[in-house]
């Protein structure tokens, strides 16, 4: 397997395991960021017609030595079953950058209010495992609308 298949697929499982870890974890409050640190959720997630969500948003954050990554997770309002949309890799310059995580839950979503919370998370080597550090996270309430 070539070098660049086995940083893709290293790349694509840093990704899985964010997600997971973002939507099987309690909600997290608003992060305490770094100075300068910031994610945002645009305020309308895009539903298509076979039930595809598209959470987007921007972010900002500096110093990171592992690989990093903007996860989110959408509910509605009355309900505690969360669905981890995605996770798109990070790039950690200090520079704004913009963020668009597509997924399909296993229970679909209809159009209207829902919550999301979106983290930009790093994953840090400590043995043989990756932990998670939160750069920033952000909770916000939105509207998921038919695109």
């Amino acid at each position: 397997m070539s070098l660049a298949r086995v940083r893709s697929a290293r790349g694509a499982l840093g990704a899985a395991a964010v997600t997971l870890l973002l939507a099987a974890a309690p909600a997290v409050p608003t992060a305490a960021a770094a100075e300068g640190e910031t994610v945002t959720v645009d305020t309308t997630v895009r539903l298509a017609a076979d039930g595809t969500l598209t959470i987007s948003g921007t972010y900002r954050c500096t110093g990171a030595t592992g690989p990093v990554f903007v996860s989110s997770d959408i509910s509605r309002p009355d309900s505690t079953v969360r669905h981890g949309i995605g996770g798109t890799r990070a790039v950690c310059d200090g520079a704004e950058h913009t963020w668009s995580n597509t997924g399909k839950p296993v229970d679909p979503l209809d159009a209207g209010p829902a919550h999301v919370q979106a983290a930009v998370v790093e994953l840090n080597p400590h043995g043989l495992l990756l932990l998670p550090r939160f750069h920033t996270v952000r909770q916000q309430d939105v509207t998921v609308a038919e695109s």
